[in-house]
């Protein structure tokens, strides 16, 4: 049976889109991307994704408006889309990413 991942961006949580659907899971929780059969360039976009989803919140005001743009909301989901299909593909049949991203 492949290991389950939950794909989404947490705030707090600079360093990985990926969730185990158990707790106690080899991967870490969250999920260790060191620990997946991944090559360093989609490694290091998933955490320039994490990164990045860090600003999308005035942290002076967390409940407040967005700092970014509807541009910049656009260019995040479509390169958190991209991401995901390239992390899907890398991964291949040993694993079943669900995006639970709602971007």
């Amino acid at each position: 049976m492949p290991e389950q991942l939950r794909y989404f961006f947490e705030l707090g949580v600079p360093h990985t889109p990926l969730w185990p659907f158990a707790l106690d899971s080899p991967y870490g929780y969250p999920t260790d991307l060191h620990r997946l059969p991944l090559g360093p360039a989609t490694r290091a976009e998933l955490v320039r994704l994490c990164e990045r989803y860090q600003t999308s919140v005035d942290w002076s005001d967390p409940a407040g408006l967005s700092p970014w743009t509807e541009e910049e909301h656009e260019a995040f989901r479509e390169e958190a889309r991209a991401a995901f299909e390239a992390l899907r593909g890398e991964l291949g049949g040993d694993f079943t990413v669900v995006d639970e991203s709602l971007l």
